[in-house]
């Protein structure tokens, strides 16, 4: 299973992304995903999260402006994001919480699958 990140960029403050996370490899099921970010001299933090059922979810400093959407036919997520701010620079990571199968039972990793990364530039 491998996750591919794409869609970070430099853009200047009040403008938009568009982050994409395609999850490839055999899976049974995707549970739960999200994107992560890492800012400079800081932790890594949730951005948002998705759930199996659609239910969302936002760190404060981003809700109203980002968000997270799923296809699940084409097992991509993708972190639309508004009105960036300075303080969005950061690296963003997204997560894939999936079950696979080996042929005899199915499993999930703990922890799930990172993509690489993908850097978002706000300047002023």
């Amino acid at each position: 299973v491998q996750l591919q990140a794409s869609g970070g960029g430099s853009v200047q403050a009040g403008g938009s992304l568009r982050l994409s996370c395609a999850v490839t490899g055999s899976i049974f099921r995707i549970n739960n995903m999200a994107w992560y970010r890492r800012a400079p001299g800081k932790e890594r933090e949730l951005v948002a999260g998705i759930s199996n059922s659609d239910t969302t979810t936002y760190v404060d400093s981003v809700k109203g402006r980002f968000t997270i959407s799923v296809d699940n036919a084409r097992k991509t997520i993708y972190l639309q994001m508004n009105s960036l701010k300075l303080e969005d620079t950061a690296v963003y990571y997204c997560n894939a919480d999936v079950v696979e199968f080996d042929g005899s039972s199915y499993f999930a990793v703990p922890g799930g699958y990172w993509g690489q990364g993908t850097l978002v530039t706000v300047s002023s």
